[in-house]
């Protein structure tokens, strides 16, 4: 199937109309989308969008041959006109399958918000799925068959739509996720691409053209990421953000409890209401175990707090202690998490604060800690095939 999307961007499209936000004041060139609507073998269009003639002769396509037009959402603002000989626009009730005369079949989706979501398989068997923005597949219960070979989704808007398809295997290693339905929440450009590639998605400008079935450059997701950041500068929510469109993460909180500091659970309880709710959570230190089991994505948040009980168990606070066995200690306790890493199947994304660029710490044991997390950091970072520092809520990639 050949596939021509003649708009990638969001129902009021990108820039929105009158919006003066960062985003869509760069929103510009290729980089600047109208609402997502595909042209699939010229036969079938899915969701029609003001202007999409138009689109379709830059595209070098055209709308004489389509045979059927669907629409996955409402469309809101002035009514659509429908261009002179294209069949009247319908959705589709759950469930109910379509066959056009060109043998392209057509199931329509149900959603778990307003929409409707379309599997298209075509005369030569490639498979694709089109959902709506703000949408993902509701009653996805088995295991599916076969992976689709194309899936265009509001990956920003929806990420969870993807885990839940990768959860049932309706997303594969192979399946090439395109992002659309596109809006002034992310940054266009190398931010936007930066973010998808972390869930194995990429994003193509209006008017390309696409087959299903053929190989592309699908975004290789890394393996081990860590994610550095100083106090409050959203390494935490840039982690959660990289694992939030795959499904059965484990989450591995190293802080544990603290029996009567209120301040902590809120800031437990603020962490914990972030997460997907299809996320698991461990609380412990003991990292290698995991590292070395096969299993789901690891998030491990953070590093630093597993410092400080490593430090802790070493009786590293005090100098006779650390000087007399206690440094050399937790040197091996380092080397056996960094070794894990090495060696782990998992897919990895850890957390830990960058506290070198600070005030010099005023006690021994204060520089201790400071000296010895700036090596930790340094040897897992080692491990990763990506590294990140988080400042403003700004990611800059040191690494991958």
């Amino acid at each position: 199937m050949e596939i021509t999307l003649l708009g990638t961007g969001a129902p009021a499209g990108l820039p929105r109309p009158d919006c003066p936000c960062a985003v869509c004041a760069t929103a510009l060139g290729p980089d600047a989308r109208a609402a997502t609507a595909l042209l699939v073998d010229g036969a079938l269009l899915l969701d029609l969008t003001p202007g999409a003639a138009f689109a379709a002769a830059r595209a070098g396509h055209s709308l004489g041959g389509v045979r059927q037009v669907l629409l996955s959402h409402p469309h809101d603002g002035p009514p659509v006109e429908v261009p002179a000989g294209l069949p009247q626009p319908v959705r589709v009730p759950d469930g109910r399958e379509l066959t056009l005369l060109t043998g392209h079949r057509v199931r329509a989706v149900a959603m778990d918000a307003g929409g409707t979501g379309y599997a298209v398989t075509g005369p030569d068997g490639q498979r694709l799925l089109y959902l709506p923005p703000g949408g993902a597949p509701a009653g996805l219960a088995e295991t599916t068959a076969e992976s689709y070979h194309l899936v265009l989704a509001d990956v920003v808007g929806r990420p969870d739509a993807l885990a839940r398809l990768r959860a049932v295997g309706a997303v594969g290693p192979t399946t090439d996720v395109l992002a659309v339905h596109l809006d002034h929440d992310v940054p266009s450009g190398a931010e936007l691409r930066r973010r998808l590639a972390a869930a194995g998605a990429r994003a193509v400008p209006d008017g390309t053209t696409v087959v299903a079935g053929v190989y592309e450059d699908v975004p290789d997701v890394p393996r081990r990421t860590l994610v550095l950041g100083g106090a409050r500068s959203g390494k935490s929510v840039e982690a959660e953000r990289r694992l939030e469109a795959f499904p059965d993460v484990l989450y591995v909180a190293t802080g544990g409890t603290r029996g009567g500091d209120t301040e902590w659970a809120e800031r437990v309880a603020v962490h914990r209401d972030r997460r997907p709710g299809s996320w698991r959570t461990a609380e412990t230190t003991d990292l290698v175990p995991l590292l070395a089991e096969d299993g789901p994505p690891l998030l491990i948040d953070c590093l630093s707090l597993w410092l400080t009980d490593a430090m802790d168990a070493v009786g590293a606070w005090d100098d006779a202690e650390w000087a007399g066995g206690g440094e050399k200690a937790l040197r091996e306790r380092v080397r056996e998490v960094t070794s894990a890493v090495r060696r782990t199947r998992r897919t990895v994304v850890a957390v830990s604060n960058e506290v070198g660029s600070g005030i010099v710490p005023a006690t021994a044991s204060g520089r201790r800690y400071r000296d010895e997390l700036g090596r930790l950091n340094a040897a897992f970072a080692a491990e990763c095939e990506q590294v990140l520092l988080v400042v403003a809520g700004q990611a800059l990639v040191l690494r991958g």
